[in-house]
């Protein structure tokens, strides 16, 4: 899939209303590693994320991503490096969708993604950024290990976030190479 340099418009594959709309961020440190996440309350291994949340009405895609990644994490100082050209969607498993608080009466989820390249130190890092606590954890690691450790049912988006960012995972500043599309 490629990732096209940022726009406004959105994406034509609607999959529909049974989806909710929803944004992700991969956040790239200096070093191409990537911010991972442990949502609070989870035990198990693979409750690591990006930093993920709702569209609210009339909220533009990417202003909705920084929103979720301020929120999140507490961050704000990222360079926009690109977006999905298309929505991804993945359906909640049964026990999402037995709990109305998280499935909110949808299927499942439709995302766009973006890149982001962090600008600031670690210590604008902020869990508590926000009354709704995400994340109990955080750490950066390689690209490559985020499908590993996510929920097995955003397993398959997750690969597909990948394969569109996996070129902003390198050192220092953005190359005109990164913002050009891929085929």
């Amino acid at each position: 899939m490629p990732a096209l340099p940022p726009t406004t418009a959105e994406p034509e594959n609607d999959p529909g209303p049974d989806y909710r709309r929803n944004v992700g961020v991969v956040l790239f440190n200096a070093e191409g590693l990537i911010w991972l996440g442990h949502r609070t309350g989870e035990t198990a291994i693979q409750s690591w994320q990006f930093p993920q949340g709702g569209v609210d009405a009339g909220e533009a895609l990417e202003v909705a991503a920084r929103r979720e990644l301020l929120e999140e994490t507490g961050v704000r100082s990222v360079e926009l490096l690109a977006q999905t050209d298309q929505w991804l969607t993945y359906d909640f498993p049964p026990e999402v969708l037995n709990n109305p608080k998280r499935a909110r009466g949808f299927r499942g989820q439709k995302q766009v993604w973006f890149a982001y390249r962090f600008r600031g130190v670690d210590s604008e890092i902020d869990l508590n950024a926000h009354g709704d606590v995400e994340f109990s954890a955080w750490r950066w690691a390689p690209i490559s290990e985020a499908p590993e450790v996510v929920a097995p049912f955003k397993r398959q988006v997750y690969l597909k976030v990948v394969d569109a960012f996996a070129r902003f995972a390198h050192n220092g500043a953005m190359t005109p190479a990164d913002a050009a599309p891929t085929a």
